[in-house]
């Protein structure tokens, strides 16, 4: 297929640049895969769809405020920095922005004295290897001086920079939230558990090639950037326990299905470990492990809208997507959610 085929048309009123004030008052658009029916509810109602004896597979990662603006010594210029990986303890690939400001050797302060931070090196793709100093634990340091990355289709500034984090993140390292989880508060999770579904948590770290646009004509032809993840044991059986037993396994954003399938292809089935995964999902692709997915509205002729077309049908998500624009739903990471079954 062409990464013409996923274009769909979005007015730009419906880019979401805002949360809601309640977590799972957004839509859900009710997807069947089999038949494409559709349905249209509130995500509060997702209790309706969840069965005894399911679980669903979320991704634990925390998004690192990793927007930092440094002070160069000596002549005052303001550069923005967005860190992207953590090479060792204190040390980061980062952007940065003018980049012909941080040039290797060039110190910059942070936050009046916070913390301060030296270009060590200026790598072929323009991006900097800082090594970052600070008498503060530096992610204590990080979360007083940084601001979400937000995406580059959200123009307003968050007010509360929980908001785009899941309520149950706990392991710091994303460049981007695992969106579809965005919309769980801790009392739904509770009335889930109470259902008897089981939860499970994976952990992959988001990297902003999450945003990167397929930018060939042949989607066979994209390079997809690498994430690492982990699968702790305990979630490994709680996966086999449910297929063993005839439940579900609903995965909770594209980035645990991704974990969970690439683990799955490599390994036969989903057993504890980590590493690292360039998995690409488009059609046609067959799922080892899924069987509910839940997740947003993603970009047009983005890898998320293959992905989500290769487990629902293309069909099925090209007519889903465009009856969600007919009815006006929010789009993107602060948008509406999409439940397929």
């Amino acid at each position: 297929m062409k990464t013409s085929d996923y274009y769909y048309d979005l007015p730009k009123e419906l880019i979401a640049q805002t949360p809601l004030e309640r977590r799972d008052a957004s839509r859900l658009f009710v997807l069947g895969r089999e038949n494409g029916s559709v349905e249209h509810r509130r995500f509060y109602d997702i209790l309706d769809y969840l069965r005894e004896g399911d679980c669903l597979i979320m991704n634990d990662s925390r998004v690192l405020p990793a927007r930092i603006y440094g002070v160069k010594e000596g002549t005052g210029a303001r550069v923005e920095f967005l860190l992207l990986t953590q090479r060792r303890q204190k040390v980061w690939e980062c952007l940065a922005g003018p980049g012909k400001k941080a040039r290797e050797g060039t110190r910059f302060v942070f936050g009046g004295g916070i913390m301060t931070g030296t270009v060590l090196e200026v790598l072929e793709n323009g991006n900097r290897v800082v090594e970052f100093e600070c008498e503060d634990n530096f992610f204590a340091a990080l979360d007083r001086l940084g601001e979400m990355p937000l995406p580059p289709y959200i123009t307003k500034k968050l007010e509360d920079k929980e908001r785009y984090q899941t309520v149950y993140s706990r392991e710091l390292g994303s460049a981007a939230a695992p969106t579809a989880g965005l919309h769980f508060t801790n009392e739904l999770l509770e009335k889930i558990r109470e259902k008897g579904v089981k939860l499970g948590y994976v952990t992959l770290h988001v990297g902003l090639g999450t945003f990167r646009p397929v930018k060939v004509d042949d989607v066979t032809k994209h390079k997809m950037h690498s994430e690492h993840y982990e699968v702790p044991e305990e979630t490994a059986r709680l996966i086999r326990e449910t297929k063993a037993s005839g439940g579900r396994v609903i995965s909770v954003g594209t980035t645990s299905c991704r974990t969970l399938e690439a683990v799955a292809k490599e390994h036969g089935e989903v057993v504890a470990c980590d590493g690292w995964t360039d998995i690409f999902i488009y059609p046609p692709y067959e799922f080892r492990v899924l069987d509910g997915l839940i997740t947003n509205f993603h970009l047009p002729e983005s890898t998320l809208i293959m992905l989500v077309s290769a487990f629902a049908g293309y069909d099925n998500v090209m007519n889903a997507y465009r009856e969600a624009v007919k009815e006006k739903y929010r789009f993107f990471s602060f948008g509406d959610a999409m439940l397929i079954l």
